[in-house]
Parts: structure tokens; C-alpha cells; sequence
């Protein structure tokens, strides 16, 4: 029974459900994160971000097709480099190149569905948890202090704030994971000195670099316009003036 009594708090904080907030917070968070992907100085900082969660994409993909995961470094200039071990030609490797830029866009559609849902609390501390998973496979100090950042921002959110912050700051999430995960597939487009995923995944697949940069522009901008959508919703078209 005590217990019970512990875990009892603990599962209503997490299986509580919040309002939407007013129209001009969904608007000015997505506002607010366009800025933080079209401004070129802020985002070298909020790219971070979408660097942990690329190569988050290739460890968990890497980890579920069967591959050994060797670890994750995450460098200051924003790139990222993920290790595993594997058949070199197989779906896995495969299916492990491809899951770094759509990670965003799909760590963006999975937050919006919690924050829309009115899931806020679980959806933030579900964030927390991930982000100290990944913590374990960090081979490097930078990335091991990145992690350790994004991690605290993310915590003092359901701890401290209030839930209108939480709110407003969950909408910011979801936006900003949409919205970013266009314009690393533009700088893979104009990425000629380095092996970059696309190249990989033409050398295993045989379809052009190009036609992978597609694909991956084709989800991002998919994913941002379905979760765009989702975001919005009905009661805030509703609600716009005119």
C-alpha cells in the first residue's frame, strides 16, 4: 500500500490533462521558433538541439534493427557523428543512415500529439527521460555537457514553472522540432566536402544523393505541415479574427 501511496502523486501528474492555451501563445511559440531556425546566429545555437535529436534517431534505429551501438559524440560546430556495429549492407544499416534528419520532424509529430491531446506533463517529463537515455551513450565531453543542458532546460520546465509556461513552452517544442527539420536537409543539399547520410544511403541503395535529399525534404515538410495543422486545430481557426 505505501507504494501505491508513493506512485499515486507521480501517475496523476503524468495522466493529467491541460487546456489549450489561448491562440496568441500556439501563435507566438510558432512564431518564436521560426525565428530560432530562420535566424542564422540563433541557430547556431538552437541546431544543438536538433543535432542531439538526428543522431538520437540513428542510436534508437541502430539499437531496433539488431545493430551494436558503439555510441554518440556531438561536437561544438553543431555536427554529430553516431557509431554501431552491424552487417555494413544490410536493411538495418540502411534503415539506421535514413533515421537521422526525419528524427526531428518525428520526435516534433509525437510531442505535438502530446501537447494536443492535453497530455502536457507526460509529454515534457517523456522528453526528460529521453534525453537521460541518451546521456548513457555520449562518448564525448562536449556532448556529455550538451545532453546535460538540454536535460536541465527540459526538467526545470515541469518542476518550476507554471502550467501556462509549461504550456506555452510545449507549443514551443513541438513548433520549433517541426519547423526544424527543413533546414538541415538545405544545408545536406549543399553539402559537397564531407560523407554526409544521403551519400552513404546512395552507395548502399543505389538511388542517387538526390533523391534521398528529396526524401528527406518530402517528410520534413510533410511532417511540419500535418503537425502545423494539428497545432492550430480547429478551435484556433475557429477562433482567429475574421
Amino acid at each position: 500500500m505505501a507504494s501505491v501511496n508513493v506512485l499515486s502523486p507521480v501517475w496523476e501528474t503524468l495522466s493529467a490533462t491541460s487546456p489549450a492555451p489561448p491562440v496568441w501563445v500556439v501563435l507566438g511559440a510558432a512564431a518564436l521558433a521560426l525565428y530560432g531556425v530562420v535566424d542564422t546566429k540563433t541557430w547556431r545555437t538552437t541546431r544543438h538541439l536538433v543535432t542531439l535529436v538526428h543522431e538520437g534517431g540513428h542510436a534508437v534505429i541502430a539499437v531496433a534493427t539488431g545493430r551494436q551501438l558503439d555510441g554518440v559524440k556531438l561536437r561544438a560546430d553543431t555536427s554529430g557523428l553516431t557509431l554501431s556495429r552491424g552487417n555494413p549492407q544490410g536493411l538495418g544499416m540502411i534503415a539506421t543512415a535514413a533515421a537521422g534528419y526525419p528524427g526531428p520532424t518525428a520526435l516534433g509529430l509525437v510531442v505535438t500529439v502530446g501537447v494536443v491531446s492535453g497530455h502536457l506533463a507526460a509529454t515534457l517529463w517523456g522528453c526528460v527521460f529521453l534525453v537521460a537515455a541518451f546521456l548513457v551513450v555520449i562518448r564525448n565531453l562536449f556532448g556529455v555537457l550538451s545532453v546535460l543542458v538540454t536535460g536541465a532546460i527540459l526538467i526545470s520546465v515541469p518542476i518550476w514553472a507554471p502550467s501556462a509556461v509549461q504550456a506555452a513552452f510545449g507549443y514551443l517544442l513541438a513548433w520549433f522540432l517541426l519547423l526544424s527539420g527543413t533546414r538541415p536537409v538545405l544545408e545536406l543539399h549543399r553539402e559537397r566536402h564531407a560523407v554526409t547520410d544521403a551519400d552513404i544511403l546512395a552507395r548502399l541503395t543505389g538511388v542517387p544523393r538526390t533523391g534521398w535529399v528529396g526524401v528527406f525534404l518530402l517528410i520534413a515538410v510533410g511532417g511540419a505541415a500535418a503537425g502545423g495543422w494539428a497545432l492550430l486545430g480547429p478551435t484556433v481557426w475557429e477562433r482567429l479574427p475574421g
